[in-house]
């Protein structure tokens, strides 16, 4: 991928200062992941989607095994590589740190997309953390729960991950809906826009869950995977000449060895449709 200059972030909130990159266009294809490749739901989550329209968060203890995997020494040298990669800090000098929360992340599901009765709206997919580095610079470590245990599989640039959760003050569940880079809150049965690309989908005040259903089962309904679409070819991969996620960073080195998360994170980017924003990240593997 080619490397992107920094710029202030067309995302960010109001009063929020501006750390993330410009994320990249291109005719690609886009995730509605596959929650059973990060970690089967118990019976008290299933109940929960039944009861809330979401599954439950991950749990404390597993939360807590997240963010020590993402600190880890090993995980640590992989993020000031990723600081380091355009030459702005060295290595060196980066010296990363975790900041808040862990949070679980949502996103959009398909079967709420293609109107299966019970479905939730989104997914729980991975446990994000924010980490800072010595200059200033913000990303978002992923990390999923895998037949290993928890492992790093994902860097991204930036804080959205946790930054939308913490403004929704725990008063709903926050989701992204990837195919645009957009972000909600569901709260009293209403989809509310969390950013810029929400608010054109939804508007300011946004709409109601059947709306947003609707709305959603247009644009993506005849996209999901088994579809015509995905059949032929456009729902794995990336047409045209857009590319896809680098599966590695040349200035990262020797990553975490992931084993069972790059399994993890090739499911989670592997089930695809739609029109894809990319953010610049790197892969762990």
């Amino acid at each position: 991928m080619t490397p992107i200059r920094t710029s202030p972030n067309r995302h960010a909130p109001a009063g929020r200062k501006a750390v993330r990159r410009p994320v990249r266009k291109g005719a690609a294809v886009v995730v509605l992941a596959a929650t059973t490749a990060l970690g089967a739901l118990s019976p008290a989550a299933a109940h929960a989607v039944a009861a809330g329209g979401f599954p439950a968060p991950f749990t404390a203890a597993d939360t807590a095994q997240a963010r020590e995997a993402a600190s880890t020494p090993a995980s640590l040298l992989t993020l000031s590589r990723f600081f380091a990669r355009d030459g702005a800090i060295a290595r060196s000098a980066a010296r990363p740190h975790l900041v808040g929360p862990s949070v679980t992340v949502y996103f959009l599901d398909p079967g709420f997309v293609a109107g299966r009765p019970g479905a939730p709206v989104a997914d729980r997919q991975f446990v994000a953390s924010k980490a800072v580095c010595a200059d200033g610079q913000v990303a978002s470590v992923w990390t999923a729960r895998t037949a290993k245990g928890w492992k790093v599989v994902n860097i991204a640039t930036g804080g959205d991950e946790t930054d939308y959760v913490s403004e929704a003050h725990g008063l709903g569940t926050v989701f992204r809906e990837p195919q645009i880079d957009a972000w909600y809150v569901v709260r009293d049965g209403r989809v509310l826009p969390l950013d810029t690309d929400a608010r054109r989908a939804v508007g300011k005040g946004g709409v109601t869950l059947a709306a947003y259903q609707r709305l959603v089962h247009r644009k993506y309904g005849d996209k999901l995977p088994g579809s015509a679409y995905d059949r032929a070819g456009e729902g794995g991969g990336y047409g045209g000449t857009a590319a896809p996620p680098r599966a590695s960073d040349p200035t990262a080195g020797t990553a975490v060895t992931a084993g069972a998360a790059a399994t993890a994170v090739a499911a989670l980017l592997g089930v695809c449709f739609g029109v894809r924003r990319l953010r610049r990240s790197h892969r762990v593997s």
